[in-house]
């Protein structure tokens, strides 16, 4: 209840500062620690979504900053909660994602005495956030707030933490509001640009490579209209397909985990390679062997937001200090030259794109996961969402799936597993009006299913599809290439998933066999539940383009 005398409470003060800096939504698991913010939301004009674990409201939240460019809003309470959390913080550090942490803390006359669920949280997160911070007084909550906006939205996006002692959160205090925040935008210098377009027109076989964060649709279009310009190969990095249109002329496929030899081989003879907003870590750059450390042989320019990421690995020819939004925008002042040397090139790495995802691939058992993505891609419109965690079944994902627009792939970068039913939940939160389908692993979706829950509870018609081959597959594919027919730890007995889905209020049906998905599918979006389909796939067909018995008998070949 607000008071008349001009004062708010801390949480009071905290809850309006959040929606004077643009937060619409806000993903929490409740706690005591908190309960003076949990009453400020009363009547507010803000969506609370209540998640059934910590990990799954982060997650969550770190979705919303991923897919909007703004800071996801969590709330959990001190101790486990806050440690719970600590995944969805990982993937936002990894991912180069805006979001703010909210953690309750002991009241402030019971620090440092290892209180009930006390926690450092300095100590902590501090490797993991960007910035981490305790608000002992409700007054400076207006400033430490506006901060953590500015700082996870800055630079290279990341997490912020902010600690809140129960006491701080029902002091009351006269303070006024903070200034909306405004995202700061760093704009590349004419004499970048100069030099850019003088690189380019001095190469024999240019590519660029896409990735990283603070991207918009206005940007990805100016780069789709440089690329026509100038004819220009593009590639997108790992899980940031959504970048560049998949059927675009110039799109030359996705530089992640298992891509196309022939896109591999294109990269490697590239003369002038351009990243943009990208930092080339361990997966685009196949395990640092693409590019010499640290001077690439070709001629490397390197667009990123931070400038502590030029240099910090491979040593750009040119390196760019701007956000790739401005670098987007600033893109339509360069003249593309007379003669397009690379003209044809592009149009074959296209082609070649178009082939490696066109049909699927043959695979042991009835039901095939790429006929399946191809089916999805033909049935899904542009702008629906496809939203997963991470294993081997996410490879048919990147491979026959085709991402037509801005931020409808939300998938962690980070290798996240767990990370595609609370996504899900919170685009279908964001974007009511869109179809939203998540894709998971056995072992994946049972780590975070339990938000299944909150997509009963909030009427949130997901479509998850569960790749069950009964194992943790990407730990056994390694197993037997390391140690072969040497089983340990990787095997699971899983539930009736479809049952599952029943048990909470939901839609589920089982898939045997390719052809039926399409009738169960439909038979999903019909009964307007969220709902699961239990994809029976063979555990011998590990990726599209080999088998477990082919890699086994490949590597007891090498040990005999």
């Amino acid at each position: 209840m607000r008071a008349n005398d001009g004062t708010r409470s801390g949480g009071e003060i905290l809850v309006d500062q959040l929606i004077v800096h643009g937060a619409r939504h806000v993903f929490c698991v409740p706690g005591e620690s908190y309960l003076a913010v949990l009453d400020a939301f009363h009547d507010r004009e803000i969506a609370v979504t209540v998640c059934r674990h910590e990990s799954g409201a982060a997650i969550m939240a770190e979705a919303v900053g991923k897919v909007t460019g703004k800071p996801g809003i969590c709330f959990v309470t001190r101790g486990p909660g806050a440690t719970n959390a600590s995944a969805g913080l990982h993937i936002a550090r990894q991912d180069s994602t805006p979001m703010i942490l909210f953690v309750g803390q002991v009241a402030r006359e019971m620090r440092e005495r290892e209180a009930f669920q006390e926690l450092d949280y300095r100590a902590v997160f501090g490797t993991i956030a960007k910035w981490v911070t305790e608000i002992d007084d409700p007054a400076r909550i207006p400033e430490l707030v506006s901060r953590a906006f500015y700082t996870a939205s800055d630079g290279r996006p990341g997490p912020v933490v902010i600690a809140l002692p129960e006491d701080m959160l029902i002091e009351r205090v006269a303070v006024p509001d903070a200034p909306a925040f405004e995202p700061v935008e760093t704009w590349p210098g004419l004499t970048d640009m100069s030099r850019l377009q003088k690189l380019i027109w001095a190469a024999q076989r240019p590519i660029v490579l896409l990735g990283g964060s603070r991207w918009s649709h206005s940007a990805c279009d100016a780069v789709m209209r440089f690329a026509e310009r100038f004819a220009l190969p593009v590639a997108t990095t790992f899980r940031r397909g959504h970048l560049f249109d998949a059927l675009h002329p110039c799109y030359a496929g996705d530089l992640g985990i298992g891509p196309n030899q022939k896109l591999l081989a294109r990269v490697r003879a590239a003369d002038l390679v351009i990243l943009v907003g990208g930092r080339l870590g361990e997966l685009p750059s196949q395990s640092y062997t693409l590019f010499d450390i640290p001077a690439p042989k070709p001629t490397f320019v390197h667009v990123h937001p931070s400038a502590e990421e030029l240099g910090r690995v491979y040593r750009p020819h040119l390196g760019i200090h701007a956000a790739p939004t401005a670098f987007a925008a600033s893109l339509e002042g360069l003249q593309p030259p007379n003669d397009i040397r690379w003209r044809d090139d592009t149009d074959t790495m296209h082609e070649a794109y178009l082939t490696w995802s066109e049909k699927a691939t043959e695979v042991p058992g009835d039901v095939n996961l790429g006929a399946i993505m191809i089916a999805l891609r033909e049935r899904l419109a542009p702008e629906d969402f496809i939203c997963n965690g991470a294993g081997n079944f996410a490879g048919w994902i990147h491979r026959f799936y085709r991402f037509r627009r801005f931020a409808t792939q939300v998938g962690p970068a980070s290798g996240s597993m767990g990370y595609g039913v609370p996504a899900a939940v919170a685009m279908k939160r964001l974007h009511p009006e869109r179809i939203v389908v998540c894709v998971a692993g056995d072992g994946d979706f049972l780590m975070t299913g339990q938000e299944f829950a909150t997509a009963v509870q909030y009427d949130l018609p997901i479509v998850v599809l569960i790749a069950d081959n009964g194992m943790y597959g990407t730990i056994r594919m390694h197993q037997e290439r390391d140690y072969p027919g040497r089983i340990s730890a990787t095997a699971l007995r899983n539930p009736d998933f479809a049952a599952y889905a029943r048990a909470f209020g939901g839609f589920g049906a089982t898939v045997e066999k390719t052809a039926d998905f399409l009738k169960a599918f439909d038979a999903a979006m019909a009964s307007g539940k969220p709902s699961i389909l239990h994809l029976k796939i063979d555990p011998d067909a590990i990726t599209p383009s080999t088998t477990l018995d082919a890699i086994r008998r490949k590597a007891l070949g090498h040990k005999i």
